[in-house]
């Protein structure tokens, strides 16, 4: 007896379904988490340290301008209320001992001055930091002392004595000549010059500044030289 010949089963619901999960892809979803959504929003609100470092910065460029304008101020005020005054620089009397040459061209010499030191102002005092005179014949430098430093008060007046020892200095011999031509005319010529680093003082309030001064002496001959004349200035 023959079998039938039957159609194939359709398929079936599951093997369907099966295979079309299998054949579809399924997507997929990343979630971020919360501690990424706080990095970013952290990330965007954070100040750069630049912009920091250049207000730092431009905060104290402007305090210290203020400070500058207000001492320049503070100055300009002292200045015009006291009127400060420099120190004046003159010589009281002079003796010159001795010159005479070793050789045409090796002077030596012996002069002390008496110099005069005050102080004009009325409401600064000015201490001498730093003191050096020097002698010069025409432009020839010939003999110099340091002078011990000291204070004036206000109005008060000092003498030092200067005592300039020139030997064995050389001399050119145009120079040379000229001495002698002035040691027999009995009128000798010199010059002098200081060299001053003053500070005045007023209260906590100080400054400090550099004052020359120039003399021009006539002298008669040695060995009893006594000033004839003088002109005295001071100047920074």
């Amino acid at each position: 007896m023959k079998t039938p010949n039957l159609p194939p089963p359709p398929p079936s619901s599951s093997s369907s379904s099966s295979s079309s999960s299998s054949s579809t892809p399924t997507p997929t979803t990343k979630f971020k988490g919360p501690n990424s959504l706080q990095k970013t929003t952290y990330s965007n609100l954070t100040y750069p340290s630049h912009k920091i470092k250049a207000s730092y910065y431009a905060i104290l460029c402007l305090l210290f301008s203020l400070i500058l304008i207000f001492f320049g101020i503070t100055t300009l005020i002292i200045f015009v209320a006291i009127k400060p005054r420099y120190p004046l620089f003159d010589i009281s009397a002079a003796n010159l001992n001795s010159i005479y040459f070793d050789s045409p061209d090796n002077f030596n010499g012996d002069l002390i001055l008496l110099v005069n030191f005050s102080n004009p102002n009325k409401k600064l005092d000015v201490r001498f930091e730093y003191l050096d005179v020097e002698l010069y014949f025409s432009d020839r430098f010939i003999a110099t002392q340091a002078l011990q430093p000291f204070t004036l008060r206000q109005g008060e007046k000092r003498l030092e004595s200067v005592h300039l020892i020139s030997s064995l200095v050389y001399m050119p011999p145009n120079l040379g000549i000229q001495l002698q031509k002035e040691v027999q005319s009995n009128k000798v010529s010199y010059y002098v010059r200081g060299t001053f680093k003053v500070r005045a003082t007023l209260g906590l309030v100080h400054f400090s500044y550099r004052l020359h001064g120039r003399c021009q002496l006539e002298m008669t001959s040695p060995p009893t030289g006594v000033l004839l004349g003088h002109i005295c200035k001071a100047k920074r």
